[in-house]
């Protein structure tokens, strides 16, 4: 394993600490985007370009999205 795969490991563990201890929704949903970007890299420096273009979509973009979304219908506005 490179140098390079391992701090790749190390901030995809330290995002995913990030998000377990956030506790206010919009932070989570800023650190949640975060640790999706970061799954992103991981995924390109171990070679999985596919992947790390799905993750992309789905964990940068659809799910931080969905995230505010419940986030503006639960406050009411």
């Amino acid at each position: 394993m490179t140098a390079v795969q391992i701090m790749a490991l190390s901030l995809v563990a330290l995002s995913a600490l990030l998000v377990v201890l956030t506790r206010d929704l919009v932070k989570l949903t800023i650190a949640n985007s975060i640790y999706g970007l970061v799954l992103v890299v991981l995924f390109l420096v171990f070679g999985a370009p596919d992947v790390a273009l799905s993750e992309l979509v789905v964990g940068a973009v659809a799910m931080p999205l969905a995230i505010v979304v419940a986030i503006v219908k639960e406050r009411g506005e």
